[in-house]
């Protein structure tokens, strides 16, 4: 039971599948209605930065989860999530950085997890249940 519990490629594996299939659905739901990708442009443009990044969405919502999932190229996968992440939170919900929410949870907690759980596989890698492991 106890080498069950100490396999540090099926922890990575596990944590692999959640933060990837978890942000895909995401992705998935910005090609079912491409006029997400017009918000986010136009939030791009009140930053001051084009409107053409806004595509950047389908790379680190969809290609690198994917990636991240099938264990490809893990990291740099994980590196592009970690970005998506950041300009997410700084566009779009900065106001809430130190917000909690009605019980009391932090507002932002989707979106830490997404961050720090893709940091977290950039430090860990792939483990050896992957289809390129690092």
């Amino acid at each position: 039971m106890s080498l069950f519990l100490h396999n540090e490629a099926l922890g990575k594996l596990v944590l692999r599948l959640t933060v990837g299939s978890l942000i895909l659905f995401h992705g998935v739901a910005k090609i079912t209605d491409p006029a997400s990708v017009d918000y986010i442009a136009g939030a791009l443009t009140r930053a001051g930065l084009p409107p053409l990044l806004a595509y950047g969405v389908y790379v680190g919502e969809v290609v690198a989860p994917l990636m991240v999932i099938l264990g490809i190229y893990t990291r740099y996968a994980a590196i592009i999530i970690v970005v998506n992440m950041i300009f997410a939170i700084t566009l779009m919900h900065m106001n809430d950085i130190f917000a909690l929410s009605d019980n009391g949870g932090w507002r932002l907690e989707l979106q830490g997890f997404y961050l720090f759980g893709a940091l977290a596989i950039v430090f860990l890698g792939s483990g050896r249940h992957a289809y390129k492991p690092d």
